[in-house]
């Protein structure tokens, strides 16, 4: 029978604050030694696929698997879908979309973090392509961030709810834990509707979203997700509290 894959959250599960999460060599070491198919997904709209590697290779950590980004993600989508889209994020994301970009009558307006970059300017014209019937589509709509790791600020999901307030059109939701976003790296590990097992931290955006649609949910609390107090349901088929708990998890699974 084939195994059924791994998807593994980038950012509080194996990369923890600046740092390789401890144990993260062995880990993947052991996906690699069990042939364990895999891919990392990351919600960032801040980075590539490529920069997740050069992260690992950086820290002298052999890293053979996939891995893919919410704004690659939304890439991919946008090629499936669109001929011109208008793309509000950060300089170097932007350009991933180059054979994609209008500067008028776009299909498509996807947005994703602009950092400090917002303004009333900005919003108005993500504003008035949206209500003037192009599709509306985020990155991702998380809530708010500590961009400098202390000081809480507004994310993108802020402003996207502030545009679909006035327009009255819903974004699409292509990160996690939108369903778009766990088969498009499912598909990249050769089958799209194949259950799975998704390893992350946070137990809303991973585990609950990947349970939602037949995936199996391991929880380490090494992230965003301390406790499971006070959880009455979509409790997750594995917690863990660090990764060489979950290599002995995945030894009994694979």
């Amino acid at each position: 029978m084939k195994p059924l894959p791994l998807l593994i959250d980038f950012d509080g599960v194996i990369r923890l604050g600046d740092v390789p999460a401890p144990d993260a060599k062995e880990f993947f070491n052991f996906i690699d030694k069990k042939r364990i198919p895999a891919c990392v997904i990351s919600n960032s709209t801040l980075k590539t696929s490529s920069e997740i590697k050069e992260f690992f290779h950086n820290n002298n950590i052999e890293f053979n698997i996939p891995a893919i980004t919410a704004s690659e993600a939304a890439l991919k989508y946008a090629r499936d879908k669109y001929k011109r889209v208008k793309v509000y994020c950060i300089e170097s994301i932007k350009k991933i979309f180059a054979d994609l970009l209008v500067e008028k009558n776009p299909e498509a307006v996807i947005v994703g973090d602009l950092v400090d970059g917002w303004s009333y300017d900005i919003l108005n014209q993500i504003f008035r392509d949206v209500y003037a019937g192009a599709d509306f589509i985020a990155m991702q709509k998380n809530k708010f961030w500590k961009p400098d790791g202390k000081n809480l600020c507004l994310d993108a999901g802020s402003f996207i709810s502030a545009i679909e307030y006035a327009t009255g059109k819903e974004a699409l939701l292509i990160g996690k834990p939108s369903s778009i976003y766990f088969r498009t790296a499912l598909k990249i590990l050769g089958d799209e509707n194949s259950s799975f097992y998704m390893l992350g931290d946070d137990l809303e955006t991973d585990i609950t979203g990947a349970q939602k649609i037949g995936g199996k949910g391991i929880l380490i609390f090494t992230g965003k997700t301390k406790s499971l107090i006070e959880v009455t349901e979509d409790l997750p088929a594995y917690t863990t509290n660090n990764l060489p708990e979950v290599i002995k998890i995945l030894d009994g699974l694979y």
